[in-house]
């Protein structure tokens, strides 16, 4: 048998460590295509583009991109010990720039900022310790990236267990957008109980929003699931509220790319359709987020900055003709987010955050 998607990393560092190896989403389901990303252009543009996407894949790439990055700066003088500081100096002034320019690829998604400021710490620490040479230090870098590579996989596995402690077998379960193993290194967040449970045999039925105008829920979630051999029934977005008034959803389970301190979450534009008809309904919503989504600096959902996108998204991305009138405005913001009086609970690493959120998550990330 072929390879499935699955059996692709949606993110990896290329055998000689000189690339940051990943699957062009853009292309899928039809096309499977591993793209190497050399430059900090390179890796800003598949960030950017969606090439790469899905917040903790984004915070991955980005700490694999500015390892990438640092190796291949070159140094001015031969890496010894007496040349240590103004090796550094040069090192460093490169690092601090490419880590600026990466951090603009995607405003809203914290784990992108998070990653990188992570990996600017290991630095620091390494640059503190006068025994490391540069090359000691790019290969530290290194080494923290596959730390934080193991750690999505872990993370996504508890967000499952816990997760799937909400559901029971036979359960629909409504997901939008993707946050499934394409958006992270395995598992995913919001399908991680799904894949679980399809493991263990719950035979869930994981209805799909097809998530207009990228289609990641069509193109991605579906694609991934049903390669897994799970039941997925794919829906048009407008469609949310008919599939729930036939009693046949159970739970929505979806991702997101920042968790504001008092619990509002931003996720894939149409979500908080989703949680508002959820509610209407008495149907949980869930919110799958490892803790490094959750950003305290920023208080609420209205502090959370929503990037624009393309107007072509919407008005031809997709068509064989265009389909608006030329020069017609378009709004198309990426994201929005979820007031947290929709949510019933945030399901991280560390346990189910439930409201007052300000009070839970503020003690999961102490603890």
């Amino acid at each position: 048998m072929g390879k499935s998607i699955l059996d692709y990393d949606t993110v990896a560092l290329s055998d000689d460590k000189k690339a940051v190896v990943i699957i062009d989403q853009t292309l899928l389901p039809n096309e499977t295509k591993l793209i190497e990303l050399k430059t900090a252009q390179e890796i800003w543009d598949a960030i950017y583009l969606l090439k790469v996407r899905g917040a903790p894949a984004i915070g991955v790439c980005a700490a694999l991109g500015i390892s990438v990055l640092t190796a291949g700066t070159a140094l001015p003088l031969p890496d010894t010990q007496e040349n240590r500081d103004r090796n550094l100096d040069a090192l460093r002034s490169a690092f601090l720039k490419d880590k600026e320019y990466l951090a603009g690829a995607r405003p809203t998604a914290v784990n992108l900022t998070w990653a990188l400021e992570r990996m600017a710490g290991v630095f620091d620490s390494c640059a503190a310790d006068r025994d490391l040479l540069m090359e000691d230090i790019r290969n530290r870098l290194y080494e923290e990236v596959e730390l934080i590579r193991q750690e999505d996989i872990a993370v996504c596995r508890s967000i499952g267990e816990y997760g799937l402690s909400l559901i029971k077998p036979g359960d629909g379960i409504l997901t939008h957008c993707n946050a499934g193993q394409l958006a992270t290194c395995r598992y995913g967040t919001a399908t991680a109980p799904i894949y679980l449970g399809h493991e263990r045999g719950y035979d869930l039925h994981v209805f799909c929003d097809e998530t207009r105008p990228l289609l990641q829920g069509a193109r991605l979630t579906a694609y991934e699931l049903s390669a897994a051999g799970i039941d997925v029934p794919l829906l048009c977005d407008n469609m949310c509220s008919s599939i729930m008034r036939t009693g046949r959803i159970q739970a929505v389970f979806v991702g997101c790319d920042r968790v504001a301190a008092n619990g509002d979450a931003a996720n894939k534009i149409g979500t908080s359709v989703v949680a508002a008809v959820a509610k209407s309904y008495g149907i949980p919503f869930y919110v799958c987020a490892p803790l490094s989504t959750v950003d305290p600096k920023t208080p609420d959902g209205g502090h959370i900055v929503i990037e624009q996108r393309d107007p072509d998204e919407v008005t031809q991305m997709w068509y064989k003709k265009r389909m608006a009138p030329e020069n017609i405005h378009v709004y198309n913001p990426a994201f929005d987010v979820t007031d947290n009086s929709l949510i019933t609970a945030i399901i991280t690493e560390k346990g189910i955050a439930r409201a007052p959120y300000d009070v839970s998550l503020k003690e999961m990330m102490e603890a």
